[in-house]
C-alpha cells in the first residue's frame, strides 16, 4: 500500500492516483477508456514509470472526481503548479458564498442544519442545529464556549449521537459504508471513520452467521431515517446535503450543508414547540 503522510495525503503521484481510482471503483482499463489513452499508459503512470502531461493529469483527476485539495497535491507531486486557489475564511472573495450559507441555515430553521468542512468540522449551526447538538452530544456542555466540534469525532465518542440512535442496526452500517467511501477520497478522515467503526462493532456485535437461507430483503425506503432517543421523546430525521456547484476554490469545494428534516409529524411538532 502506498505510504501516507501524517496529514493522510499520499506521498507520491502514483500512490495518489491509485488511491483515487480505487475509491472511484474503476479498473485501469475503464479509466483508460475515459481518458482516451492505453491501459498500459495508465499502468506506467500508476507504477511511476511515466509522468502524464499537465493537461492529461488535470483530466485524469477530474475523471476520478478527486477533492480539489488532493488534485493540487497531485499536481505538485508531478512537478506542476497547483490548479486551484484556497481562500481563507473571511476573505473578501468568499463574502457572497458566506452570505448564501447564512441564508440557507436561517431559512431551514427550526429544522437543524450545519455547515461542515471536508474534515467534518462544524463551522456554523442554525438554531435547530445548536439545540439538537446539545441534546445528542451532552459532553458539549462541559466544553468552553467556542470549542470546535468535529462531527465524526462525536460519532466515534461513546457518549455521542450513536448512544441515542434507536435504529442503529439499520442506519449505522449504511453510514459507515458512506463514510469509508468518502475517506477513500479524503484520507485524513480514515482514523476518525475507523473510530466510528469500532464503536459500531461494540454496540452491534459481530455480524451473525446465517444458519438458514435469508428471507427476501424488505423493500428499502427512499431515504434512510435516523431515530434518536431524547428527553423530549423520540426524534426522527432524514438528511440532505447541499454543496456549491462547480467550485474553483478549495475552501468552497470542501464545504457542505447538512439539512435535517423531520421524518414524522411528532418530530416537527417538538421542534416548533421548543424553537418557535
Amino acid at each position: 500500500m502506498p505510504a501516507l503522510r501524517q496529514n493522510g495525503m499520499m506521498d507520491t503521484l502514483p500512490g495518489t492516483l491509485q488511491s483515487l481510482r480505487k475509491g472511484a471503483r474503476l479498473s485501469q482499463m475503464e479509466l483508460s477508456f475515459r481518458l482516451g489513452v492505453s491501459q498500459r499508459h495508465v499502468s506506467y503512470v500508476e507504477s511511476g514509470r511515466a509522468r502524464p502531461s499537465r493537461g492529461l493529469l488535470l483530466t485524469w483527476l477530474q475523471e476520478l472526481n478527486g477533492p480539489l485539495v488532493v488534485r493540487n497535491a497531485a499536481m505538485l507531486q508531478a512537478g506542476y503548479a497547483p490548479a486551484f486557489g484556497e481562500a481563507r475564511p473571511g476573505d473578501a472573495s468568499l463574502t457572497q458564498a458566506e452570505h448564501a450559507l447564512t441564508q440557507l441555515l436561517s431559512a431551514h430553521d427550526p429544522m437543524p442544519a450545519f455547515v461542515l468542512d471536508a474534515s467534518w468540522n462544524v463551522l456554523q449551526f442554525n438554531r435547530g442545529g445548536f439545540w439538537l447538538a446539545g441534546l445528542l452530544i451532552p459532553f458539549l456542555a462541559d466544553q468552553p464556549p467556542g470549542t470546535p466540534l468535529n462531527m465524526l469525532d462525536a460519532m466515534g465518542h461513546p457518549e455521542g449521537p450513536v448512544a441515542a440512535i434507536t435504529n442503529l442496526a439499520e442506519v449505522g452500517p449504511a453510514l459507515l459504508a458512506h463514510l469509508r467511501h468518502e475517506a477513500s477520497m479524503h484520507p485524513p478522515l480514515i482514523s476518525k471513520v475507523e473510530a466510528y467503526a469500532r464503536l459500531l462493532a461494540e454496540r452491534l456485535g459481530p455480524p451473525a452467521k446465517a444458519k438458514h437461507p435469508e428471507p427476501p430483503a424488505p423493500r428499502l425506503a427512499p431515504v434512510l431515517t435516523t431515530r434518536f432517543r431524547t428527553s423530549f421523546g423520540e426524534l426522527a430525521f432524514f438528511s440532505m446535503f447541499t454543496t456549491f456547484g462547480t467550485p474553483q476554490d478549495i475552501t468552497l469545494a470542501s464545504l457542505k450543508v447538512e439539512h435535517m428534516f423531520a421524518a414524522d409529524a411528532a418530530t416537527g411538532q417538538i421542534l416548533r414547540e421548543n424553537l418557535g
